[in-house]
């Protein structure tokens, strides 16, 4: 973050200035979920990137703030959905102000994000981000349809992820480079970084969900199985796991069931689903690594190498 101090400091600013609305309620939800604060990789992305290719224009601050206000729309509507009540360890959204009221500034956060998108006047930057946000929202759909389902497999939860969380982080790093000026090659090369990087994220966000400590990665512990969603540590065990802990994970997904958490975590734990998981995340973080071998060194690229490995070993 150091490398981009600066350029943070302008993004958040955009950020600031197109955050108002004349509706007071906007300002305030906005606000508050903006400045819960949270790691901001997406932006980063956008910044990094566009650094790495030498860009000395400003046009990266908007497109970094673009990505943020599409970001944290998904949030406000994935926490309606998920009913959650808690992230970046403050109450959620929806549990301060009503699901009625995060779905409704999810919107104003889109259609904001859209505005300054064509305020950029870029067919190839409104192609990106209107090809993401459709994307994203199919990921959100078929998660959907994966809820409470204990059949799901592997491959199809990976495409969740791919659509859901990794679409956006590929936009991000596409953007970076784009602006930039960066060649086709180059804009596909940062597009699979940010692919790579956004699974590796969520993969270990799994593995946090059953290892992690509930004040480190701002959620509560345990929120994945209560909300009936099969993830890799569950699928794996699913696949793998005794006759008695698959028919418990059934029951528990098929449920949405804590009563045995406890029951289900040591089986997790125990059995190797999260070394699993983990293993997953790292090839992951080394196709983003292998990806942006073309860029040109010096401090953004190194940079861009730590950021793929802090994926895979973070513990928030």
């Amino acid at each position: 973050m150091s490398t981009i101090a600066a350029d943070m400091d302008a993004v958040n600013s955009v950020i600031r200035q197109r955050l108002h609305s004349e509706v007071a309620l906007v300002n305030q939800i906005a606000e508050y979920i903006i400045s819960a604060g949270g790691k901001r990789i997406r932006p980063v992305l956008v910044l990094l990137v566009a650094n790495a290719y030498s860009y000395k224009g400003v046009g990266h601050h908007e497109l970094a703030a673009v990505v943020e206000f599409i970001h944290t729309a998904t949030l406000l509507h994935d926490d309606v959905v998920d009913e959650s009540s808690m992230r970046r360890g403050r109450q959620t959204a929806n549990a301060l102000f009503g699901n009625a009221a995060s779905v409704l500034v999810g919107d104003f956060l889109y259609s904001r994000a859209f505005q300054m998108m064509v305020s950029l006047d870029s067919m190839r930057v409104m192609q990106i981000l209107s090809d993401a946000t459709n994307v994203i929202a199919e990921g959100e759909v078929l998660q959907l349809l994966n809820m409470h389902d204990p059949d799901v497999s592997e491959e199809s939860y990976l495409q969740v992820i791919r659509s859901k969380t990794a679409k956006l982080f590929e936009a991000a790093a596409e953007l970076g480079a784009l602006v930039a000026g960066a060649s086709d090659a180059d804009i596909a090369a940062a597009g699979e970084y940010g692919r790579s990087l956004g699974t590796a994220f969520q993969l270990i966000d799994d593995v946090l969900d059953y290892a992690g400590d509930a004040t480190e990665i701002g959620k509560n512990v345990g929120d994945d199985l209560r909300e009936g969603k099969p993830t890799l540590p569950l699928i794996w065990l699913m696949e793998n796991g005794t006759e008695e802990q698959r028919a418990l994970v059934r029951s528990c997904i098929e449920n949405g069931d804590e009563q045995h958490f406890d029951t289900i975590l040591a089986a997790i734990t125990n059995s190797g689903a999260l070394d699993y998981t983990r293993r997953a995340a790292e090839v992951a973080a080394q196709r983003a690594i292998d990806a942006i071998a073309g860029v040109p060194d010096g401090v953004y690229k190194q940079s861009l190498l730590h950021l793929a490995r802090f994926s895979v070993d973070r513990s928030h």
